[in-house]
């Protein structure tokens, strides 16, 4: 495999990541964007500190594994699958445990 195409490669992954990441997490995050019933749980603090978060990690994350299999396994497909399988990792660990914050329901 030819350097550009490596170089190309890990770029894909790295967007592909990072839209992935995005799409995963945005579901997560409509309430606190929009306010959920009458607003009361708005919360824009996600479009401005966990939205570059996610991006980031979902781009650096498989970028990474994609470089270290390049140099340790020196079979491009081989770290193409260990950097798509540690994104769905990342993918499955950010829905499982990150949660924006509600505010507490008031009870009258």
């Amino acid at each position: 495999m030819r350097e550009e195409t490596k170089g190309s490669a890990g770029c894909l992954l790295a967007a592909g990541g990072a839209a992935t990441a995005l799409l995963a997490w945005a579901p997560l995050a409509r309430t606190s964007i929009d306010g959920g019933f009458e607003q009361w749980h708005r919360d824009l603090s996600v479009l401005y500190v966990d939205l570059p978060l996610i991006a980031l990690g979902g781009a650096l994350l498989p970028l990474a594994v994609w470089a270290a299999g390049l140099r340790w396994l020196h079979r491009p497909w081989l770290a193409a699958v260990a950097a798509v399988a540690v994104l769905a990792l990342g993918v499955w660990g950010l829905t499982s445990w990150w949660m924006p914050y509600e505010r507490p329901e008031f009870v009258y």
